[in-house]
């Protein structure tokens, strides 16, 4: 009966291939880095919505029940854990809007009443700003001490400040009256590890000596990192925005944004970025302000009581998180608006706002980089661009989608293969063995040495005379005949050249080992290591195009602007703009990634290299697969979520795509009236559906509302401890009346409360393109189907998954379709499935075509069972 189930039971881990060969409770998804068994796994989402009305579909409530009771009609003492939801479960958005809508009438029917109550009208109302003030503050806070952290701990692997131990690199040395502008990185207060060991600065002793202890920091960092999420908080690895974008679709995953994985991933994250990993802590941000939000939200009944409503706070608090990771809170707002946020209501769109306002505000209180600015790598430009330079910017942009379409393909097949081996049950062997290796290869490089935000920041600065970097070593031009105030362009030097040649080296490296890096069990961002590749590849194209520009400014698209001694070429912005388009390959972000680089750079003179790239990686990307790399990573790891990019083009039916299918066992239903307590227990004992559609009778079989095995089984169960009289065989009654029973019957139980009067019904004659439309636009849960009002089967998320995973494969359908799509045209198929006879290419003539459906009906109506 598996292939009938409302909700199957749990989501296989490697893809959805295995959808239709999960079969039991025991059946395990790896979600985050940990095992979670699925006692019930429904893959379904809900988004309010109240009516559709199409040619082919309605939704109805079924027989004679008045259509304007809704699904709370409360019975004078609620039932306690009726409308709550077990772990790994989708919410019911539409109960949980009604419950709210309820709460809401019932304040401010009775704010008039008395002082007290307009008090507490007034905090219901302002609660939505307060818990998402909290959040801003929260997240501000913690980014500022990560950041601070992360930078202590990452010079810790080279040196130690004597003068004041708290203090890295660099802050060490702005203490220091001994420090001269060719040497600003030397101060006698900073001491290299070899200097403390051996006495000795420099030689070949001091680079292995430093060297031995670079890997011991970077192995022992790493190792304690893993250990933590291991032991206390399985649910802090990764980089935590598929799960959040799963969570905000309605999923619930226990656990996953609670107090412990807010201190857990906050500690481990300063340690991964500490340890050198090609990773970054900007992703996992997001992660860290969500917890601040789910947990904030359990202070306000309004959003502890209604998952649907903490939804709203935990968009907010992703635009938090991007508000902080990258100093944007315009791009945090659209970030959690395009990428993240399954349902934003416009009321979500303002507090989103003053969340990342919050935020951005509290991490420039802090100032942690000490630049006054909310990123490290925070850059200014005042060279303008111009027209010619628009095909290196267009070239970069198909570089980031190549760069997304492979990593996405290398990492999503890294991580199958690490779920499917032997490999992937050692996860602290794997980060150990994965930072010595990137340990060991990266300090022979000064650019893979640098903590990955640094490089970004040297990548994107401009050369300027106060600028030391050997990406700067410029011959001086002495004939240049015109001087501008901006420093002109001028021949590269050998320390441009041989830096050229490191960041090739320093690009291939970062490649691989984010590959192998995004996805192992720390806290892991996708960002930094996707904007440091194409900053690299940015940088050396930019100087390609300087030095072309200089030596052959007579070619005649250099010639109207780049005249000799101009400042005509800036390396920086080649930088920026590949990191963009790199950023936008793997994530397929567009607006909001345009938005979150302009606010890195101040100026909107950039705006058009930066779209220009972002759409072309965009489009480079989605045509070696739409999908970007979270989508991927949800599709992995089995997580119900339905992408509103995926289109439907196939012409299928419902019909083809319901349960129960043909040679299925029929659907299991419940009767209005005429079924005992006994007879719900033994359905609900031997079956493993998570609902029952309610039917009028037998004889009827017309659909009147849609039980929740949860409710029923908390419904039953309260029902014996509290009211007297209710044994085995009470009869058990969905109607709004009770029917007539013997004076020795025992009293008859009432479950009218729990039933959902308005579940959502579309004809087997609806095309799945409508269906699927359905599912996405309102986030069903599930769909009954149904013929002339009698109820044929079900339509779950799960099976709108199967299905379309099924025609990715160019799999068949399993069963041919029972009715052609337009009723008016005969059915291609008889009732037992085969094609009809043809007589001259012409189809039946209509007197047969009705009888047989006349005898469809009946053959429906014998092989529906209670």
């Amino acid at each position: 009966m598996e292939s009938e189930q409302l909700f199957h039971r749990g989501y296989y881990r490697n893809s959805y291939n295995s959808i239709t060969s999960a079969s039991s409770d025991e059946e395990l998804l790896d979600g985050a880095g940990v095992i979670m068994d699925f006692q019930t796994s429904e893959d379904d989402n809900l988004l309010d919505g109240d009516t559709v009305v199409g040619t082919h579909y309605t939704m109805t409530n079924g027989g004679s029940i008045n259509s304007s009771t809704h699904l709370l009609d409360l019975l004078d003492e609620p039932i306690p854990g009726v409308g709550t939801y077990d772990d790994f479960h989708t919410i019911d958005w539409v109960r949980e809007k009604c419950k709210d809508r309820e709460r809401h009438r019932r304040i401010n029917s009775k704010k008039k009443e008395s002082a007290w109550e307009m008090t507490k009208s007034l905090y219901d109302a302002w609660s939505g700003w307060l818990v998402v003030t909290l959040t801003g503050l929260a997240s501000g806070a913690l980014a500022g001490l990560i950041d601070i952290a992360a930078d202590w701990m990452t010079d810790l692997k080279e040196g130690i400040c004597l003068s004041a131990l708290w203090y890295n690199h660099e802050q060490c040395c702005w203490r220091s009256d001994e420090t001269t502008f060719e040497e600003r990185d030397k101060c006698p207060q900073w001491k290299t590890w070899a200097e403390l060991i051996i006495g000795q600065a420099e030689g070949p002793g001091s680079y292995i000596m430093n060297y031995i202890l670079y890997i011991f920091w970077a192995l022992s960092f790493a190792f304690l990192a893993v250990s933590l999420v291991k032991v206390f908080a399985p649910y802090a690895c990764g980089s935590g925005i598929p799960e959040i974008k799963t969570i905000l679709s309605g999923f619930i995953i226990r656990g996953y944004l609670g107090k412990w994985t807010l201190m857990i991933k906050t500690i481990t994250l300063v340690l991964a970025v500490a340890s050198g990993l090609s990773l970054g802590k900007e992703g996992p941000l997001v992660h860290v302000a969500c917890c601040c939000g789910n947990i904030f939200s359990y202070l306000f009944p309004k959003y502890s009581t209604n998952e649907a409503k903490k939804r709203e706070v935990l968009s907010a608090a992703s635009a938090a998180g991007v508000s902080v990771a990258f100093g944007a809170p315009i791009g945090g707002v659209l970030f959690s608006l395009e990428e993240v946020s399954y349902y934003f209501p416009l009321k979500t769109l303002w507090r989103s706002f003053f969340a990342a306002l919050v935020a951005a505000f509290v991490l420039r209180s802090i100032n942690p980089f000490g630049n006054s600015r909310l990123v490290l790598f925070y850059v200014e430009y005042h060279t303008p661009w111009y027209l010619f330079e628009l095909f290196p910017f267009i070239l970069l942009g198909v570089f980031g989608g190549l760069w997304g379409a492979f990593f996405i393909r290398a990492n999503i097949a890294w991580c199958r293969r690490r779920k499917s081996t032997k490999f992937g049950k050692y996860p602290v062997l794997e980060v150990i063995i994965v930072a010595a290796i990137t340990a060991v290869i990266a300090f022979p490089n000064p650019y893979t040495r640098l903590n990955t935000s640094e490089l970004i920041k040297e990548l994107f600065t401009d050369c300027g005379p106060l600028e030391s970097s050997s990406l700067c070593d410029y011959r001086n031009d002495m004939n240049a005949s015109k001087i501008v105030d901006d420093i002109p362009d001028r021949p590269a030097g050998l320390g441009v050249y041989s830096a050229i040649w490191q960041l090739c080296l320093a690009l291939i490296f970062k490649i691989i080992m984010t590959v192998f890096t995004f996805g192992i069990k720390v806290p892991s961002g996708l960002f930094i290591p996707s904007m440091a590749i194409g900053a690299i590849a940015g940088r050396i194209v930019g100087i390609a195009v300087e030095q072309l520009a200089y030596y052959h400014h007579d070619w005649f698209i250099f010639k109207e602007w780049c005249e000799v001694g101009a400042d005509c070429i800036t390396p920086g912005l080649y930088a920026m703009v590949g990191a963009a388009a790199c950023l936008g390959g793997v994530t397929r972000m567009t607006v909001s990634l345009v938005v979150i680089v302009f606010e890195l750079t101040g100026g909107l003179e950039y705006i058009v290299p930066l779209m220009a790239a972002v759409m072309t990686s965009k489009w480079v990307g989605d045509a070696f697969g739409r999908e970007g790399i979270y989508e991927a990573h949800i599709r992995l790891n089995g997580y119900p979520f339905l992408d509103a990019k995926e289109e439907f083009t196939h012409t299928t039916l419902a019909a083809d795509v319901m349960r129960p299918r043909r040679n299925d066992p029929p659907l299991a239903v419940l009767t209005q009236d005429n079924m005992t307590v006994d007879d719900i227990e033994n359905m609900i004992n031997e079956t493993s559906y998570n609902g029952f559609p309610v039917i009028m009778s037998k004889e009827s079989q017309r659909l009147v509302g849609f039980a929740l095995r949860r409710d029923l089984t908390i419904a039953i169960e309260s029902a014996r401890k509290k009211q007297e009289g209710i044994v085995g065989s009470s009869r058990v009654c969905f109607a709004q009346h009770t029917p007539s029973l013997p004076a020795e019957s025992p009293r008859p139980l009432k479950l009218r409360s729990i039933l959902d009067m308005s579940p959502f019904t579309v004809t087997d004659h609806t095309p799945m393109e409508i269906v699927v439309d359905i599912f996405r636009k309102l986030g069903l849960r599930q769909c009954l189907v149904t013929h002339n009002g009698i109820v044929l089967g079900i339509i779950t998320k799960k099976n709108i998954l199967e299905h379309l995973e099924q025609l990715k494969q160019h799999v068949e359908p399993l069963a041919p379709p029972w009715h052609h799509n337009k009723k008016r045209y005969p059915p291609s198929y008889g009732p037992d499935g085969k094609p009809r006879p043809r007589f001259r290419n012409v189809q039946l003539s209509p007197v047969d075509e009705e009888r047989e459906e006349a005898e469809e009906e009946v053959r429906l109506l014998n092989s529906t069972t209670l």
